[in-house]
């Protein structure tokens, strides 16, 4: 797992910069950070909690990991997937949706819904059941395409491209 930049959103999920939250804290030896402790952030907690910022009607961006999970102030919630642009809605005008979501020790299962794309500025969603598509008007489009460009900076390509594992390999 890549380091923490100073200016990044806090890992521990306080919505402040890393260097105004858990950086002096490490600094000064009050926090343990090794990737293994960093690692086991568990999605479904994090999903949790920005379905809870959705319901508060806030616009909040999380990186975790491969991960964006997106609250917008309409009550939208969203989990994005950076290498196969994959997207599940999480909560809807406030109201939590059901989590298709099967997290193991070793893998996490998620079934998606969508694809997403950020080109034209507008967030573009392609369902997987019937293929159609829809622009979600007033998305952070800029601030997600920074986030999916800062994870792609943050990991090797090579790790990236083992995301995905075959699910025949894994029954």
């Amino acid at each position: 797992m890549g380091k923490t930049g100073r200016n990044e959103q806090c890992p521990c999920g306080s919505g402040k910069k890393f260097k105004h939250c858990c950086l002096p804290k490490e600094q000064a030896g009050m926090v343990r950070t090794n990737p293994e402790a960093e690692f086991k952030i568990s999605l479904i907690s994090e999903i949790e909690a920005i379905v809870q910022v959705a319901a508060e009607r806030r616009q909040k961006i999380r990186e975790l990991g491969v991960f964006i999970l997106l609250a917008t102030a309409d009550g939208d919630a969203w989990l994005l997937e950076i290498t196969d642009s994959d997207a599940v809605q999480l909560a809807r005008a406030g109201e939590p949706l059901e989590i298709p979501i099967d997290e193991k020790i070793e893998t996490i299962e998620i079934n998606w819904s969508h694809t997403y794309d950020l080109g034209n500025k507008e967030f573009e969603l392609t369902s997987y059941a019937d293929r159609a598509k829809t622009v979600m008007e007033g998305y952070p489009v800029k601030e997600i395409t920074a986030s999916v460009k800062r994870i792609k900076k943050k990991f090797p390509s090579e790790l990236l491209d083992q995301v995905h594992v075959d699910p025949e390999v894994h029954k």
